[in-house]
């Protein structure tokens, strides 16, 4: 089992240079302040040591190593919350910890290097995020979010509409902000770099994609708008997004979509005097109209009646929805609010045999997550359906948790068995059809004298002979179905119950995208509906 399945997150002086420049410097403490200081140090240390046992467990091969090593982690990274929230507590001497986990990780991946093949699990180095996102959640937080000293609580009014907006995403719309942190989690190391280097905040971006699309890549909208930013068709092509020749439109792929949203928001904000409120009524409304409003109002806050009372009601809604969710984003502690941890460190998985989204999600369970792995997968992996088979030998986007269930569980055993049996299921074996030779019908029961007598009255009639069977009913020949918006192969095939590559053979389809235009004629060869 290799060491890497809970992998330390390399700390680089310049992150812990960061990190420093926000914690205070040494004051007095209380004799109490100074006793919980202490108490903290002793769960790292205690930590540190779980951690180390964890790495002999593995190295000796037993299982029990991964989950106390990752369950190491998980209580280093609640002592760092501890300790941003204690005064007189030193982050710096706590990450020092990290360097020594790192050396010793390290150490014991080189003295394995030689010996171990590593299977179908690899590092990509084109998904490992800046080493900045590799700093645990809470010391994150700490260099850069700080309460009062984040440069996004400078950049917008923080009034009772962005409360409201906050009261909503806290009650009625808790889940969606969980499940909108989860996924873009598992999205970051591809996204918040490229915002990272437009010099936006981070913030920002999980807002409107928590507001666009709850962190769904697939999401579209009734009007047009597609993906996890929403782009409609003619704004993606100003900034490169839209079909690539594939049949794959890139406003579904996570890295572009960052890449131009990212573009688009610096050229609105340099149009516009870098007022975010502004900024965001022009994503959602459209350029001109807040163009115009800015330039007629002379650059009056959003908040203006004369300002705010020209924008439609959507973005009325808009703007103070996606700051709520950034502002919940950098200060959940404050709001009470505990986001889930996401084991999100890039890898790859080389498919052992050919699967499907759909498959995988079963045979991975749900350890370590709330919903199982589907989204994220079809998040990573935008260009596959869930219900598409993908051919033994692709290499598709995972995370290293996903990658470790995936050896363990969905390349051979009982698990991987049982997720085949289930994909591979079909509805109409269950439908059984009794011969007419078994069938015998009822028998009705009476006054048998009365019969006689009624048959010995009545005419003979000659005996009618039995008819023939019908002779089996031809198949039909080929029919043909035009595709409709929102088809893909995968449903049409549910829709006529055909075979999918037979019926991706007819009509020259190529996996493993399988695309389909509106309106193109499919023959339903190898379908029984």
């Amino acid at each position: 089992m290799p060491v890497s399945l809970f992998a330390v997150r390399p700390l680089p002086l310049l992150v812990a240079a960061g990190l420093l420049a926000v914690v205070p410097a040494a004051q007095a403490l209380s004799a109490r302040d100074t006793a919980r200081v202490q108490a903290i140090e002793a769960r790292m240390a205690a930590a540190e040591k779980r951690y180390s046992d964890a790495l002999v467990l593995v190295n000796n091969a037993d299982p029990k190593g991964t989950a106390e090593g990752n369950a190491a982690l998980e209580d280093m990274e609640d002592v760092i919350s501890a300790c941003v929230a204690q005064k007189g507590c030193q982050v710096s001497a706590l990450l020092s910890t990290y360097k020594r986990l790192l050396k010793a990780q390290s150490d014991n991946a080189g003295a394995e290097q030689g010996d171990e093949d590593v299977g179908p699990l690899e590092a990509d180095p084109d998904h490992i995020a800046p080493l900045v996102a590799d700093v645990p959640e809470a010391a994150r937080a700490a260099a850069l979010l700080n309460d009062h000293r984040h440069a996004f609580d400078d950049m917008v009014e923080y009034n009772p509409a962005i409360q409201a907006g906050i009261r909503r995403w806290l009650t009625d719309m808790r889940p969606a902000l969980l499940t909108s942190y989860e996924n873009y989690m598992n999205l970051r190391a591809v996204m918040w770099p490229e915002w990272e280097k437009g010099g936006l905040p981070e913030a920002m971006l999980f807002g409107i994609m928590a507001k666009e699309s709850n962190g769904r890549v697939h999401a579209s909208s009734r009007v047009g708008a597609a993906g996890l930013m929403q782009f409609m068709p003619a704004t993606g092509r100003r900034f490169g997004l839209g079909p690539d020749g594939t049949g794959f439109d890139t406003r579904f792929d996570p890295r572009s979509a960052a890449e131009a949203s990212a573009a688009y928001m610096n050229e609105r904000m340099r149009g516009l005097n870098k007022n975010i409120e502004y900024a965001l009524a022009a994503y959602n409304g459209g350029e001109g109209r807040a163009a115009r409003i800015y330039r007629e109002t002379g650059g009056q806050s959003f908040w203006t009646d004369s300002s705010y009372n020209q924008f439609p009601g959507e973005t009325k809604d808009y703007v103070p929805m996606v700051i709520a969710a950034a502002w919940i984003f950098l200060h959940p502690q404050q709001y009470g609010v505990e986001f889930p941890k996401v084991n999100a460190q890039p890898a790859t998985i080389r498919l052992a045999k050919s699967t499907t989204i759909y498959e995988l999600t079963i045979c991975l369970g749900s350890t370590g997550t709330r919903d199982g792995y589907m989204r994220a997968l079809r998040n990573l992996n935008p260009r596959y359906e869930a219900d598409g088979w993908i051919p033994a030998g692709t290499t598709i986007n995972a995370t290293t948790r996903i990658a470790g269930l995936y050896n363990r569980y969905c390349v051979s055993g009982p698990r991987a068995d049982l997720a085949r049996a289930l994909i591979t299921a079909d509805l109409n074996a269950a439908i059984k059809r009794p011969s007419a030779a078994t069938f015998t019908g009822s028998v009705a029961v009476g006054d048998v004298q009365a019969m006689q007598a009624a048959q010995a009255a009545s005419p003979v009639v000659a005996p009618v002979a039995a008819p023939r069977p019908a002779a089996p009913a031809r198949r039909p020949a080929v029919r043909t179905y035009k595709v409709a918006k929102g088809d893909t192969l995968g449903r049409i095939a549910s829709r006529f119950q055909c075979d999918v590559p037979a019926l991706a053979r007819a009509n020259g389809l190529r996996a493993p995208a399988y695309a389909l235009r509106q309106g193109q004629t499919l023959r339903l060869e190898g379908c029984d509906r």
